[in-house]
């Protein structure tokens, strides 16, 4: 008896109905599992994009780095060359005016046997004439001054004096000291008496 009530206590069910549930079931898997893959892809591009940023962001790093080691030997050698253009750049002069210093040694020498003075004269301005040939090839030109208007881009007054002539007011009446360019630049300024 027992078993017959278990029986009749037991639900009926639609044959069809289970299986339409076995089919939603199966539906409601494949959707969770679709969004899940979905998720997972999602995530997946994501983290391939911030491990895409971190490379390039490691390249771009690194050839900062690069280009700031580049500069920073560019600086260094480019500072080391200065210093030794510094240290050499009157060489090619100074070897150019070293046949100068020897003809004033072979002078002094010519003088002391000598009682010529217009020999030793005529040696001393060869000499002379030779040293400003150098300095003028080096660029060197003397300023002339004497009877120019006064000019302070060139000239320094030492003094003013009445002028003899109303021509000389504001000239140059008198170079103290001759005053040179080098290379058109003023390096020396000649020193003057102006005319007032």
């Amino acid at each position: 008896m027992f078993n017959k009530k278990k029986k009749e206590e037991e639900p009926v069910v639609d044959q069809n109905r289970t299986e339409e549930g076995a089919e939603n079931t199966d539906q409601v898997t494949n959707d969770a599992t679709s969004n899940t893959s979905e998720k997972e892809v999602e995530s997946a591009q994501e983290l391939s994009a911030e491990e895409k940023l971190q490379q390039d962001n490691t390249a771009l790093n690194d050839k900062y780095l690069r280009l700031f080691a580049e500069f920073d030997n560019y600086k260094r050698r480019t500072q080391k060359e200065r210093v030794e253009l510094l240290q050499t750049a009157g060489k090619d002069i100074i070897v150019s005016l070293l046949s100068v210093l020897d003809d004033f040694e072979r002078a002094i020498k010519a003088t002391e046997n000598t009682t010529d003075v217009e020999a030793v004269r005529e040696g001393i301005l060869l000499v002379q004439q030779k040293l400003k040939g150098i300095l003028t090839q080096r660029g060197l030109k003397e300023i002339n001054s004497k009877d120019e208007p006064f000019d302070t881009d060139l000239h320094e007054a030492i003094t003013q004096i009445p002028a003899p002539t109303e021509e000389l007011k504001g000239k140059v009446i008198d170079e103290v000291q001759k005053g040179y360019t080098l290379n058109d630049k003023v390096i020396r300024y000649a020193k003057v008496v102006v005319g007032a």
